[in-house]
């Protein structure tokens, strides 16, 4: 199988998150950046289908020149080849020129089987790309995965919801997504950490793409943030002395609250 994976650096969960004062945007340099945790389900759910199936794995990755730790971690952890898409262009793209772009990326490789992709985005939780992607492909998609299997040119999995599990199935070549229940991802191992530094990786711009800057970015989003601001410090909370009468105050206050 040709197994393409969709890899995202993100802020750290346990670093401070803030937007940027002058555009509102995402401000990557004041926290530690990771590959997200998602998105190490997907490239492990592709290695294990490529030791079940053979084939390749290629990682693709949109984001600024610091991504190259999260690619550089997917390869350790077992990938064969990256591409990274790097443009000053880029910065403020939503989601639906994230997925025009990862797209052209992912024509420029032969006879792809398979693309996986974690469900969402820890930093923007649009939850999309994936779907969109696939629509631009011209593809099937089968998303929100918590198990997958390849039956020779059929790709099957499970969809976890509120009322029961669906299960589903679609002929390959497909896009699907993948859910925080699908695995495990495996640790990568010093072997695999100095293997991953010789391995392939690409790096393209938009114009290597055939995109026009003005389709991404900013200029090209169709939402923008016109105003941010700080969530406010916790404050602390209000104590009741119970002199018999407890139940009533507490009931009072949720009444107030608008609770009950």
């Amino acid at each position: 199988m040709n197994i393409v994976v969709l890899v995202k650096q993100v802020p750290d969960t346990w670093s401070e998150r803030k937007l940027t004062d002058a555009d509102h945007t995402l401000d990557r340099e004041s926290a530690d950046a990771v590959l997200d945790e998602i998105n190490e389900r997907a490239v492990e759910e592709a290695l294990l289908l490529k030791e079940a199936h053979g084939g390749e794995v290629t990682v693709i990755a949109m984001g600024p020149d610091r991504a190259t730790d999260a690619i550089r971690k997917a390869l350790s952890m077992g990938a064969d080849k990256a591409i990274h898409v790097s443009d000053e262009a880029l910065h403020g793209s939503d989601s639906l020129a994230t997925a025009k772009v990862l797209a052209k990326a992912i024509g420029t490789v032969e006879n792809v089987d398979l693309v996986v992709a974690g469900n969402e985005a820890t930093d923007g939780r649009a939850g999309a790309v994936p779907a969109i992607l696939a629509e631009l492909l011209g593809l099937p998609q089968v998303t929100q995965l918590r198990k997958v299997t390849v039956e020779g040119s059929t790709i099957k999995g499970e969809r976890e919801t509120d009322e029961g599990v669906a299960f589903l199935e679609a002929s390959l070549p497909a896009v699907v997504s993948v859910t925080e229940k699908i695995n495990e991802p495996r640790y990568p191992s010093f072997k695999g950490i100095m293997a991953a530094k010789k391995k392939p990786v690409s790096t393209l711009t938009v114009a290597d793409l055939g995109i026009d800057a003005s389709e991404v970015g900013l200029s090209g989003a169709y939402t923008q943030v016109q105003e941010a601001s700080p969530k406010p410090p916790r404050t602390a909370g209000q104590r009741v002395e119970d002199g018999g009468d407890g139940g009533s105050k507490i009931a009072e206050f949720l009444v107030g609250q608008k609770l009950i």
